[in-house]
């Protein structure tokens, strides 16, 4: 990347800059980004991660990193569409493409103009494809032919035969609306040689019906107009096939009964023939029969009169309850015999069965009593007198129970219900109000609480609400103690109602552990004095919130007691505003973001507290020290005024079926509208009950904008139409497959519209498709498409060695995947399981046929023309060879730690790396992939060489080593405290220094135990010699003195852990070093540094010893005055037990260092005394 953004940016700067734009980058994409600036100036990116988020980060990368350009061309108006593809994906995709923005502008506004902006690289590359598309729909053309509704007949043939023809001869698309839209034209859409081709055909048609056709008018029975239509309209279409004339009928909700036929006036009589036939070919026939003969009639799961109809497959047999009737529609012939067999059924049914039935009327509300729980109790009447009884459904709303059975039976069921109606009316009923809440407490674990309850009421039935309705509802019905019942479920539920009062109080964190006291003692003093129960937010919790649970008036004394606290601790005022609630959730921000950034720009010191969601109220609670709440309330305040302006409001109302034309597939029309107008729409949920508003929220005028748009796609999706198409029903299986996936995915791409395919069984082969008229067309071509496909479908082999199957199917299958995605076949490899088990006899062979599989056949499904070019792109992917020549020293490099290198370089290229085994010391890789990619792959690897060639070669320059003689005595100040200055000058020069092991017996006793080895590029080793000998030089110059300093003055001379000695080496520049068990200290430094540090340090030892001198009599005088003072105080009355000879009787002198040996050095063995330690006791 040459035309950097940042290159004229200050030194340094643009580092930074380039730097957080690709962290940036990355987190929007989910990226991987490395960068590196080439010794050009030039910068250089390497992306990784999934395929698609690479394309979208290396967009940005160029519109945020790279130097913008723009240019502006000029498209049609109406090529734009085309360009910007179905929700835009189009235009994605070649934004992605080319690394560029094309804006387009909106659909209202008449401006031709597309603006460019990117690299002039991806400018160029954007225009020229534009350009393409719209060179593209300049060949198109579109056709509306002015023909009338009456003549669409004619111009589509039967079954649509003629439009079929034309489009697939000439490959244009022909627009017929369907029956049941009244428009007189026919449109024709595609290439303007083919549209002029078809426009001359159909005009040829209509012209010629225009002159030749007559009409003739008959009054047939409205009920017969059905048997004309046909099932979904087959009949009107062989009327036209057979006799060349159109059968128009009044609409159905018409009381009109005529029916013209159009056509030919040779033809005319042979169609009018046909209509009457269609007309008298179907009969309706009645047979009396009571309702509750019905079901016997039928049988047990339509046995009866499956049987019945078996035999006439013609006849519809219908039973209507409220008639008692039996309704029969079909061919008069088997119409006729139908309602002979029934009318024998039922009387034989009324003449041999001995059954009667009756009719009780029960309130609706007692149904569920009389039913039972689980159908206990309607089920036991029913065994009990052997009878059927039918209680209406809820959605009935009937009062009225039959039973039918045995004549006692029916009597003695009849009777009983009367009593437990009667009984039922006579309970009282009523409803206790419990806060859903406390229902399982009332209940108890198990039931038990409950039901001592119900043993207290033991004519008292309580029924509690499903959890899942979310009801405080609880029913109470009995016969009386009902209102007792109601009194103590009642106070029930005020007791805790009371006791479960909560409040929710807000503390500042820090304050928590004083409210908590030490030990817990100050809440604990709170719970028992207010008798609440106080919950504090855990440590680590951002919540401020401590929540106290209890009586109303304990929880406000509580509260009060917690307040009390914090006051103590900080000056907190609270402050209460009023904020309208519709704005609280856009204050408070996704995730409380915004009110926690307004909180923290006080540095936390500002409580702000919304009240919840269900209270309704507009009180937001402010606390803190008062200037900052002041200033809190100014600022959230002018933020709820800029989001009240900004949430004006506007209601749509659409059809709730609709709604999903709106918002499209994934959202993508809605989210276009959105992003254009920078509104924000929401449809109604599933559990709201006005399923039709939709709410448009935003500034005025990007809401007015926003409407006006959404009001014009609604005005142009109500347009429902609805059309049919011929598919041949071979076919038919092939689209309601699979739960019908394909006709779900028809239904997504197309906006959703229906699609509906004749029943499994009926012979029609016409399909429908309903929909918005912008949609309806574009399924009816892909329906169109699919059975081409189907129609022209073959089967190819194609061989390919078995060895390389794995490899033409790719990771995850991802290669053969992309193969039948693109053209839309299917391709299926030989089973690998073909080996017959050991068990298994193999089959035999006869007239020498061989029965094994071929494992290298692949079989390709699909189109004919596509199934070529499959295979062509499946030949592609089969893998080729080829060796390429790298020096065997370099294939450890290339190979990397723990194989990373040739995985990378594989991964990169798609393409399979052998390296030969280290014993055969071969100087050959071999590469293996499908061809396009082996020459990139060949040119990576050799590049990689390269990179390894040069890096040996570098690796030979950094291996320069110099050899110092330094004495010993100067390698540590050279390597200085914790090496800090040889790691400075290793740091600085790029080198390595190594010193000789000081613990090495062969070194220590070798002539060049001084020698210090300097390792790294030539100049940067000689710099770093230089740089070692001028500290050499400098401590050569230095001289060394010996003073006595006496040993009992060391310790305070080192001080502790050294402290006071390091002091006096940094504030001299000199080096102090106290030798072992005597009395000597060296000072090593420069001559006039030596003679001042020596000064100092017998100034220091002559007040030190002054100290020691005064301690000692100290101690001794003190020794004596207590061990006389021990003497005086015996009693003299009685004799003590008296220790004798002990050592603290004994006069010691403590200082002795003979006396008290393990107090200083190991004892010599003579009179003198033991030299005193270096780092010795302290005084």
């Amino acid at each position: 990347m040459e035309e950097r953004a940042f290159k004229q940016s200050e030194f340094g700067q643009a580092q930074k800059d380039q730097s957080k734009v690709c962290i940036d980058i990355m987190k929007q994409t989910d990226t991987v980004i490395e960068m590196s600036t080439c010794r050009d100036g030039s910068l250089s990116l390497l992306v990784s991660g999934k395929a698609e988020n690479v394309l979208k980060a290396r967009r940005e990368i160029f519109n945020k990193l790279q130097t913008q350009a723009s240019i502006t061309i000029n498209i049609p108006k109406d090529h734009h569409r085309v360009i910007l593809g179905k929700a835009g994906t189009r235009l994605q995709k070649l934004e992605l493409e080319t690394a560029t923005k094309i804006n387009i502008p909106r659909t209202e506004k008449q401006s031709t103009e597309l603006t460019i902006v990117g690299t002039q690289e991806g400018i160029h590359r954007a225009r020229q494809e534009i350009q393409m598309i719209s060179d593209e729909q300049a060949k198109l053309a579109m056709e509306r032919l002015p023909i009338e509704k009456i003549y669409h007949p004619f111009v589509s043939g039967p079954r649509n035969e003629f439009a079929n023809q034309l489009i697939k001869e000439y490959g244009v698309r022909i627009h017929i609306p369907p029956p049941s839209v009244q428009k007189d034209e026919i449109v024709v859409s595609g290439e303007k040689d083919g549209v002029a081709a078809t426009v001359s055909k159909i005009m040829a048609v209509y012209q010629q019906k225009k002159r030749n056709c007559k009409i003739i008018s008959v009054e047939i029975n409205k009920a017969q107009h059905k048997y004309i239509i046909g099932p979904r309209g087959q009949t009107l279409q062989d009327i036209l096939a057979e006799a060349s004339v159109s059968v128009e009928l009044p609409p159905a909700d018409s009381l009109s009964e005529t029916v013209v036929l159009r056509g030919e006036p040779s033809k005319l009589g042979q169609g009018l023939t046909i209509v009457y036939a269609k007309a008298n070919s179907v009969v309706i026939r009645e047979v009396a029969a009571a309702a509750w003969l019905h079901r016997f009639i039928i049988g047990k799961k339509g046995a009866n009169i499956r049987a019945l109809t078996a035999n006439l497959p013609r006849v519809n047999v219908e039973f209507h309850d409220e008639g008692n009737k039996i309704v029969i529609e079909g061919p008069p012939e088997e119409a006729d015999q139908a309602q002979q067999q029934l009318e024998t059924q039922v009387h034989d049914l009324v003449s041999k069965l001995r059954m009667d039935f009756a009719e009780v009327r029960i309130d609706p509300k007692f149904h569920k009593n009389i039913i039972g729980k689980g159908g206990q109790s309607i089920n036991k009447l029913r065994d009990q007198y052997n009878v059927n009884i039918q209680i209406p459904t809820d959605t009935d709303k009937s009062s009225l129970i039959r039973i039918e059975g045995d004549p006692e039976g029916v009597k003695e069921a009849k009777l009983e219900l009367e009593q437990l109606g009667q009984r039922l009316e006579n309970e009282k009923s009523k409803d206790v109000l419990i806060e859903q809440r406390f229902h399982r407490n009332i209940i108890g674990q198990k039931g038990e609480k409950i039901k001592g309850i119900r043993d207290s009421f033991p004519k008292v039935n309580i029924s509690f609400p499903d959890a899942k309705k979310k009801s405080d509802v609880v029913n109470l019905r009995g016969p009386k103690n009902v209102e007792k019942c109601y009194k103590y479920l009642k106070q029930l539920n005020d007791d805790m109602v009371e006791k479960n009062y909560c409040i929710d109080v807000p503390i500042f964190k820090q304050y928590h552990k004083n409210i908590i006291g030490k030990g817990g003692a100050n809440i604990r003093k709170i719970r028992e004095e207010t008798n609440t129960q106080i919950d504090l937010p855990k440590e680590d919790s951002e919540n401020e919130v401590i929540v106290i649970t209890g009586k109303k008036a304990d929880c406000q004394k509580a509260r009060k007691l917690i307040r009390a606290i914090e006051q103590e601790q900080a000056n907190i005022v609270e402050e209460l505003v009023n904020i309208n609630p519709q704005l609280h959730n856009q204050l408070i921000g996704a995730k409380g973001r915004l009110i926690r950034s307004l909180m923290e720009d006080y540095g936390g010191n500002v409580q702000i507290h919304f009240p919840t969601g269900t209270s309704g109220s507009d009180k937001v609670t402010i606390r803190g020290p008062k200037e900052d709440v002041e200033k809190a309330k100014g600022q959230l305040m002018q933020i709820a005024k800029q989001k009240e302006l900004a949430s004006f409001t506007k209601e749509l109302k659409c059809k709730a079926e609709l709604h999903r034309f709106l918002i499209g597939r994934g959202g993508a029309t809605i989210k276009k509208v959105r992003d254009e107008t920078g509104a924000r729409i929401i449809f109604p949920a599933s559990n709201d009950t006005d399923k039709e508003t939709i709410t448009v929220m935003g500034k005025q005028a990007d809401v007015e904008t926003a409407c006006r748009i959404l009001e014009e796609k609604i005005k142009s999706m109500e347009n429902i139409i609805e059309i049919e198409t011929e598919i041949d029903q071979k076919h038919h299986k092939y689209f309601v497959a699979r739960r019908g996936a394909v006709l779900r995915d028809i239904a997504d791409e197309f906006g959703g519209v229906t699609v509906s395919f004749p029943r499994i069984g009926d012979q029609s082969s016409t399909v429908r498709i309903k929909g918005p008229s912008e949609c309806v067309e574009g399924a009816k071509s892909k329906l169109a498409e699919i059975v081409d496909d189907l129609e022209n479908q073959v089967t190819i082999e194609c061989l390919v060695d078995e060895q390389y199957h794995r490899t033409v199917i790719g990771q995850k299958g991802r290669n053969i995947q992309a193969v039948t995605a693109q053209f839309n076949v299917q391709v299926k490899f030989p089973s690998r399981n073909n080996a017959p088990s050991q068990s298994e006899q193999p089959e035999v062979v006869e007239n020498g046929v061989n029965g094994e599989v071929n494992k290298d056949l692949i079989m390709i499904t699909g189109h004919k023309d596509r199934c070529q070019e499959a295979m062509a792109a499946i030949l592609a992917l089969v893998p080729t060879s080829d060796q390429i020549e790298v020096p065997y020293k370099f294939h450890r490099y290339i190979i990397g730690q723990k194989g990373l290198g040739v995985r990378k370089l594989m991964e990169d290229y798609d393409v399979t790396i052998s390296i030969p085994p280290a014993d055969q010391n071969s100087n050959f890789i071999t590469i293996t992939g499908v061809k396009s990619k082996l020459e990139n792959a060949k040119a990576g690897l050799m590049e990689r060489v390269k990179v390894i060639e040069q890096e040996e070669e570098d690796r030979v320059l950094r291996s320069f080593t110099l050899t110092v003689d330094v004495p010993n005595q100067f390698h540590s100040q050279i390597i200085g405290r914790r090496g800090a200055i040889v790691t400075e000058i290793r740091t600085k020069h790029g080198v390595n220094i190594q010193f000789p092991d000081r613990d090495d017996e062969n070194q220590r006793c070798s002539i060049h135990q001084g020698q210090i080895r300097i390792i790294g590029y030539e100049k940067n080793a000689e710099s770093a010699r230089d740089a070692v000998m001028k500290i050499v030089n400098e401590l050569s110059s230095h001289i060394s003195q010996d003073i006595k300093i006496d040993r009992k003055v060391h310790p305070r001379l080192i001080g502790t852990k050294g402290r006071a000695i390091k002091k006096i080496m940094e504030d001299f520049g000199v080096d102090i070093r106290f030798i072992k068990e005597e009395d000597i200290v060296t000072v090593t430094g420069p001559l006039e540094k030596v003679e001042e540090c020596v000064e100092h340090i017998l100034n220091l030892e002559e007040e030190y010893m002054q100290d020691i001198a005064e301690q000692e009599d100290t101690k001794r005088y003190s020794h004596s005055n207590y061990a006389d003072g021990q003497k005086s105080n015996k009693p003299s009355n009685k004799a003590p037990f008296v220790v004798r000879d002990a050592p603290w009787h004994q006069s010691v002198d403590t200082n002795n260092l003979e006396e008290f040996p393990s107090l200083g050095g190991p004892s010599s063995g003579n009179n003198s005394a033991a030299s005193a330690p270096a780092w010795g006791r302290r005084y």
